[in-house]
């Protein structure tokens, strides 16, 4: 990510602040007080009268838009080492907010545009923030190239990539030095291993990661509303995808051994002491690929999506995969990773006398 996203020089009192302020002076200077008293009450009963008549489906997708933008804060506070808060919606966090839809969560600039609009209403109806206009301005302004770029506009029209074996044994032979490197690779190979969602890797922790003789006895805990489940994650034959040492490795040289399981590392290689966030585990391993220099883009799903495939390929069982990663019986997105691996197990093309 550029520098302008984790800048954060700024005077005490807000833009937003400093509008409200300016906004009130000039009005007072206008009108008399009755008069203030009259706009304020119309104002108020404008907002809910909007409120009222909004689409239950748009009140939705704004509360989707903040907790974007509270995710957001959390990622940016892990690099800068201090938590601003969501309130402060300024034209430094709003455009810096489209860099990360952008580059972290890889958004279609629509998307992103709906994005700027959810955060905006949301910040001053639920909040009491009115966002400036030249911070509306400036985001849209780094929105519109972005719309001219058709990969970019093509976005979220396809399923993840699913990770290889082989894709992971070049992730490793790039992987960074340090302790940073150390953690980057047990954590994609541990998202693998366990057919992880981001949130559940995020949410693992050390003590519940239990080594016996044939490996790690994991427990991926519950999270948004899913059930928790036990898995279990076998030595693997090369050392340098095998989980299980992978783990052991990063555990020894962090002294990680109760707490989060994976932590932010701050750029003097100083551990953090709160878990990782879901988008901080996407991006390691987003970013690990492309520094590995993969011909196509890994998401955090793609670890997810990799172990399903793989090992059903490997010939195991759909009821022993279903078990590792958490999927109901009947869910069609499981479903379709079976039918990916299976497209050539015996095809209906194969040994016709062609």
């Amino acid at each position: 990510m550029g520098n302008e996203i984790v800048n954060t020089e700024r005077p005490l009192e807000s833009l937003a602040q400093k509008a409200d302020r300016i906004e009130a002076a000039n009005r007072a200077a206008l009108y008399d007080a009755a008069t203030l008293a009259v706009l304020h009450a119309m104002e108020e009963a404008a907002e809910k009268h909007l409120d009222a008549i909004r689409p239950h489906n748009t009140k939705r997708g704004y509360a989707n838009d903040w907790a974007l933008w509270e995710e957001f804060h959390d990622w940016l506070g892990e690099r800068t080492g201090h938590r601003i808060a969501s309130t402060n919606v300024t034209k430094g966090t709003l455009v810096g907010f489209v860099v990360w839809l952008d580059t972290i969560k890889l958004a279609a600039p629509n998307s992103i545009d709906r994005r700027i609009t959810g955060v905006t209403v949301t910040a001053r109806n639920e909040h009491g923030v009115e966002v400036p206009k030249a911070a509306t301005v400036a985001a849209r302004q780094a929105l519109k190239p972005l719309k001219n770029d058709p990969e970019r506009m093509a976005r979220g029209r396809g399923k993840a990539a699913a990770v290889t074996p082989e894709q992971l044994r070049q992730m490793n032979a790039a992987v960074a030095d340090g302790l940073t490197g150390l953690r980057d690779r047990a954590l994609w190979l541990m998202a693998f291993a366990i057919a992880g969602r981001s949130a559940e890797v995020a949410a693992l922790r050390a003590d519940t990661i239990v080594h016996v003789s044939q490996g790690l006895e994991v427990h991926v805990p519950a999270v948004k509303g899913r059930p928790p489940r036990d898995v279990v994650v076998h030595y693997g034959k090369n050392p340098d995808t095998c989980p299980v040492r992978a783990w052991l490795t990063w555990r020894a040289a962090a002294g990680v051994t109760s707490g989060p399981a994976f932590l932010p590392i701050t750029v003097h290689g100083r551990l953090g002491d709160r878990a990782l966030s879901p988008e901080a585990v996407r991006e390691i391993i987003a970013r690990n690929a492309e520094r590995a220099g993969l011909a196509v883009r890994l998401t955090g799903h793609s670890m997810r999506a990799g172990f399903i495939t793989t090992s059903r390929v490997a010939g195991k069982r759909e009821e022993k995969i279903r078990a590792q990663s958490g999927h109901a019986e009947n869910s069609p997105a499981f479903w379709g990773y079976i039918r990916e691996a299976d497209k050539w197990t015996d095809a209906a093309s194969e040994d016709i006398g062609l």
